[in-house]
């Protein structure tokens, strides 16, 4: 009996976790059975019920697949519209944004004249946006996101929505330029002088009001710089006369620029040099 009672909260306890345990899966085994039988029946109009309702219970993965299986029955009913709507959005709460980003401009094509037909071409580029990845990789959807939200914003000037918009076109902008500025200081860093200037040049055409462009502008007087030193002599006058030209487009374009007092000894430098080389001759 002592033993017994000793033990007995200890058995109850281990008694009451293995039900709630057997309870728990009995509840998942009906759901998935439920599910499987939605997913199989024949029954329209209730298959649309039980996706909407997954679907409001949050349960995405089995409202997307359930939608799914109705898109071709559903095609030219009143119904289509917002089954695909929501089809659309499963794949997003499912964060599955390319998916998304294909369904929600399919909708815009489907249903021009929707009154959701703003919002699924905004979500169309805000999905291509979430796939957009650090400057570092490949920005081929940060490239789509922009000009899918350019798209955007060119067709709904008005709409509540245009913050949002621009601010992600100007976040697209900004990791392009940092990607384009990154490969031009990658060049100067391992010594690929006349690439490094030309790529600086490219950021500065792309991106003429940038915040460094005075940087850039620079980095191009610094990459003839280098480039002349590396050339042969009878290149070198006309490669350093390149870094006089810089100096004075910076001078010029950015008088209170924080380079321009480095920039005056490179332009010192080649000036010095090309002295040199004609006194040589």
């Amino acid at each position: 009996m002592w033993i017994y009672l000793k033990f007995a909260p200890l058995f109850m306890q281990t008694t009451l976790r293995n039900f709630i345990i057997i309870a728990i899966g009995s509840i998942l085994l009906t759901a998935c059975s439920n599910y499987e039988r939605v997913l199989k029946s024949n029954d329209v109009n209730y298959k649309l019920t039980k996706a909407n309702q997954y679907y409001e219970q949050k349960r995405y993965q089995q409202a997307n697949a359930v939608y799914e299986s109705l898109l071709l029955v559903m095609k030219n009913t009143k119904n289509y519209e917002p089954l695909y709507y929501r089809y659309a959005y499963s794949y997003y709460h499912l964060d599955d944004f390319l998916s998304a980003s294909y369904h929600f401009k399919n909708f815009v094509d489907f249903f021009p004249n929707s009154k959701d037909a703003e919002e699924c071409e905004y979500m169309h580029a805000y999905c291509l946006f979430k796939e957009s990845p650090k400057p570092s990789l490949d920005q081929n959807y940060t490239r789509k996101a922009l000009g899918a939200m350019q798209t955007y914003i060119n067709a709904y000037p008005n709409s509540k929505r245009i913050k949002e918009a621009n601010q992600i076109v100007q976040e697209s902008h900004a990791k392009l330029q940092k990607k384009a500025a990154d490969a031009a200081k990658l060049y100067y860093n391992i010594g690929q002088y006349k690439a490094a200037s030309v790529a600086y040049r490219y950021v500065l055409t792309e991106y003429p009001e940038s915040s460094r462009a005075d940087e850039y502008k620079y980095m191009i007087m610094k990459s003839w710089y280098e480039y002349a030193k590396q050339s042969i002599r009878s290149k070198q006058e006309e490669r350093y006369a390149n870094v006089l030209s810089s100096y004075k487009e910076l001078q010029q374009e950015f008088p209170n620029s924080k380079y321009l007092s480095d920039a005056k000894k490179y332009f010192s430098l080649a000036d010095d040099n090309i002295k040199k080389l004609r006194n040589e001759q």
